[in-house]
This record gives C-alpha cells, sequence and structure tokens, in this order.
C-alpha cells in the first residue's frame, strides 16, 4: 500500500463542532421556514386558536423522543446515527441489519424530501417579496438553492459552524424582535377568539389534534441533527444529549412565543387564509417596511435550515458504506476536509429533484414515513439496549421508561390521523425497502439466509 493509500484509509472526520456549534446545527435544522408558513395551516386544521394545543402536544412528543435521541446518540456518538443504534440494539448479525438498512432505504428518501421542504418553502415565501413569481420560478429558487448550499458544505465542518453560529443568532433575535413586538401589541380578547364547541371532544376535534400535532413535529423537527454528525463532535457522550434537549427547549418556547404574540394581533379567522403570515403580522403593525424587512429574515432562516438538513443526511450514506453496507464511492472522505464528498453531493443533487413536490405533501409525507420506519424502531431500541452493557459515562433518561410511552402512544396518534394515502405510501415504501433488502440479502447469503 502506498504512503498516499494508507493516509486515505486512515482519515477521519474531524471532531471539530463544540456545544453551541451542536446546539447551532440542531437550531437551525428546526427553524427553518416551518413554523412562518404552517401557523395557517394549524389554525385551519383545528378550526381556531386551540391550535396552540396541537403545538404544546407535539412539543411534549418531541421532548420525549429527544430523551430517546439524547441517550442512543451519547452511547453511539457515530455519524449516520440511527444507521448504528438500530443495528446494535436488534443484533449487528440479525434483525439489526435489516433495520439498519431500512433506515438508510428511508434516509435515500426523506432526506432529499426534508431538505427540498426547506427550499420549497424559502421560494414560496420569496413571493411576498417578489408577487409575480410563477410556479415555475419557485422550483427553479429551490433547486438552485439546494445546489448552492451543497457548494457551501463542501468544505471543513469547522468553517460551517463559524456559519451556523452566526445564522442562529440572527434568527433567534429576529424570533425575540417579532414575540417582544407582539406581547406589546397583544390583545387577549383577539388572541382567545375562539368558537363555539372549540374544545368538543368530538371525531373532528381528534383529527384535527392530529394534524396540527403533525404540523408541529415538523416545525420542531430537526433537535435530533447533532445525533447525525457524532463523529465531528467534541466531547460527543456529554454534548449530544446537552444539544438535543437545550434546543428543543430553546424552539418550544419561541415557538410558542411566535404563535400568541401573532394570534394577540392577527384574528386567527384572517391568519388562516394568510400566505406569509410573520410578514402580514409586521406588515399590520409597522407597515410594508415592516413586512420587508422580516421576510427577509425569515428567507435567512429558512436558508439556513436547508443548509443544517443537508448537513445531517449528508451523512448517513456515508456511515452505511463506511460499514460496508452501501456503494464503496460514498465511504469517501475529502482528503484535506475530511468530510464525505460523494454523499453530499448525492444528498445535494437529489434533494434539488425533489423540489417539484408541494410544500404540504413533503411535509406530511416525512413524518408519516419517519414515524413509520425509524422513531417507533428508536424507542423500542432504546429499551433493548438498556438490557445490554451500558456505555460508561453516557446519558440515561430521567424517569423511564415514561418518555418511551409517551413517545410511542404520539407516534401511534400522528399515523392513525394521517391521510390515509400519506400512510399508503409509508407502508408500501417500507414493504419495497423490505424486499430489495431480502433479494440483496439472498445473493450475499446474508441475515437471514445464512446464520452469521
Amino acid at each position: 500500500m502506498t504512503v498516499a493509500a494508507a493516509r486515505r484509509v486512515d482519515l477521519k472526520p474531524i471532531r471539530g463542532i463544540g456545544l453551541w456549534g451542536a446546539v447551532s446545527a440542531n437550531v437551525l435544522n428546526m427553524i427553518g421556514v416551518g413554523p412562518f408558513i404552517t401557523i395557517p395551516l394549524a389554525l385551519a386544521a383545528m378550526g381556531g386558536p386551540q391550535a396552540l394545543l396541537g403545538w404544546l402536544t407535539g412539543a411534549l412528543l418531541c421532548v420525549c423522543d429527544g430523551l430517546v435521541w439524547a441517550e442512543l446518540g451519547s452511547a453511539m456518538p457515530q455519524s449516520g446515527g440511527p444507521y448504528h443504534y438500530l443495528q446494535q440494539a436488534f443484533g449487528p448479525a440479525k434483525l439489526g441489519r435489516l433495520l439498519s438498512f431500512l433506515y438508510l432505504w428511508q434516509s435515500l428518501v426523506i432526506g432529499p424530501l426534508s431538505i427540498a421542504s426547506g427550499t420549497v418553502g424559502f421560494a414560496d415565501y420569496t413571493k411576498y417579496l417578489i408577487p409575480q413569481m410563477q410556479p415555475w420560478h419557485v422550483t427553479a429558487v429551490a433547486a438552485a438553492l439546494c445546489l448552492f448550499n451543497t457548494f457551501l458544505l463542501y468544505r471543513d465542518v469547522r468553517t460551517i459552524q463559524r456559519i451556523s453560529v452566526l445564522i442562529t443568532l440572527v434568527v433567534f433575535f429576529s424570533c425575540l424582535w417579532i414575540i417582544v413586538t407582539g406581547v406589546m401589541h397583544f390583545d387577549a380578547k383577539i388572541a382567545f377568539d375562539f368558537p363555539a364547541n372549540a374544545f368538543t371532544l368530538s371525531r373532528s376535534f381528534w383529527v384535527g389534534m392530529g394534524s396540527a400535532t403533525l404540523i408541529a413535529v415538523y416545525d420542531y423537527g430537526g433537535y435530533n441533527n447533532v445525533c447525525m454528525i457524532g463523529e465531528e463532535i467534541k466531547n460527543p457522550r456529554r454534548v449530544i444529549p446537552l444539544a438535543v434537549l437545550l434546543s428543543i427547549i430553546l424552539v418550544a418556547i419561541l415557538y410558542l412565543g411566535l404563535n400568541l404574540s401573532i394570534l394577540g394581533v392577527l384574528p386567527w379567522r384572517q391568519a388562516q387564509q394568510s400566505q406569509a403570515i410573520v410578514a402580514d403580522f409586521m406588515n399590520t403593525l409597522y407597515g410594508h417596511w415592516g413586512g420587508i424587512v422580516v421576510a427577509v429574515l425569515i428567507l435567512l432562516a429558512s436558508w439556513g435550515s436547508a443548509l443544517a438538513i443537508l448537513l445531517g443526511f449528508s451523512r448517513v450514506p456515508y456511515a452505511a458504506a463506511a460499514d460496508g453496507r452501501f456503494f464503496k464511492p460514498f465511504a469517501a472522505l475529502h482528503p484535506t476536509g475530511r468530510f464525505p464528498a460523494v454523499s453530499l453531493l448525492f444528498m445535494g443533487g437529489l434533494s434539488a429533484v425533489a423540489c417539484l413536490f408541494s410544500l404540504g405533501d413533503l411535509i406530511a409525507v416525512l413524518i408519516v414515513i419517519q414515524t413509520l420506519f425509524q422513531f417507533t424502531a428508536q424507542c423500542v431500541a432504546v429499551v433493548l439496549l438498556r438490557r445490554q452493557r451500558p456505555v460508561a459515562g453516557s446519558f440515561r433518561m430521567p424517569l423511564y421508561p415514561i418518555p418511551v410511552v409517551i413517545a410511542l402512544i404520539g407516534w401511534f396518534y400522528i399515523v392513525v390521523s394521517s391521510r390515509p394515502q400519506h400512510v399508503a405510501l409509508a407502508i408500501g415504501m417500507l414493504a419495497l425497502g423490505v424486499g430489495i433488502y431480502f433479494a440483496q440479502a439472498r445473493g450475499r447469503r446474508d441475515w437471514p439466509f445464512v446464520h452469521a
């Protein structure tokens, strides 16, 4: 083996991301364009300001699920996160092989869809500044942003940490500005103008609650981003759980503040029809310039979110390839920057193609697929790993197993209250993934066709 080849073999990702860089990677993933365009969707789903229940339920579910991620990420701080969690928990030579493959399979779909949802949201919000934009303009802008982010991430991760922290500060203070403005003009009569029978526990209430919770979970989503880049985190057994839990708490406070601030100024019947609700909110209070300024800040947030999502998902094919379970070129690291170059280019390119779908379909399909493929399996995984030898110094969730039970109930509720076509698509993808795994396993004489 040549010296150059030996160096390539020994290359490992740089542990260059500290606590605040990790929190920034999560928060940027979480605070994209989502809450700025989905508040009207949640209001419409429940037919009034009682949609706040969906945001509260979503926050509780994400805290419980975040504890699952925190424990798994601390015990196994490896890039590609769930690929390793599922494999180890269910047996690396047994069922874990199938489940880790299914995670890889769904990531090849939800990764680009998740990235595209951020860039499509960015392009949709651009219409507030350029009203004459046509649908094909929106698609083109979204796809171009995917490719631009791919270019930005094609470098040393320590440079990305500095960018992400800066954008996170801008996003955080922008949200505080909106919240403080709302508090100054808050009208409780407008905010809590509940329609008749708003809290009647009918079938429509529970279906609407499920839809609002799904929307909230999408907007909170991203607190697990740090688990995808575990090999690039400093002191990961401590930093990963702290980053997961801190990001959920910070974003939950911001989102609830945003909701209350907007509902205290804009009547909910008007708000649920808005296409750019925060810009309309600031336009009401400050005039046209207020709407323009906040629209620009929201575009910055959504760009940063799409950047963070691409950073996390670009590590999943790399992790599988490095483990010998995916195409070998995806295991290649850039010789100087030591980031997974092929995996990054692959995810960036597919996300540009995914921009052809509408934002509503992207959100719904994302959550249902992740729930069926991954989230429920991880709740079981943390139980199984507790029975194995614990890793010294790793995080252990408090009140175990209560958070696991709550998370499982929440994921089940979201699936049963989702649209049948989205559930059918997720089940179809699951069946296709299982079929592909067994076809490959039979050819390679892998589990379950031989005993390892």
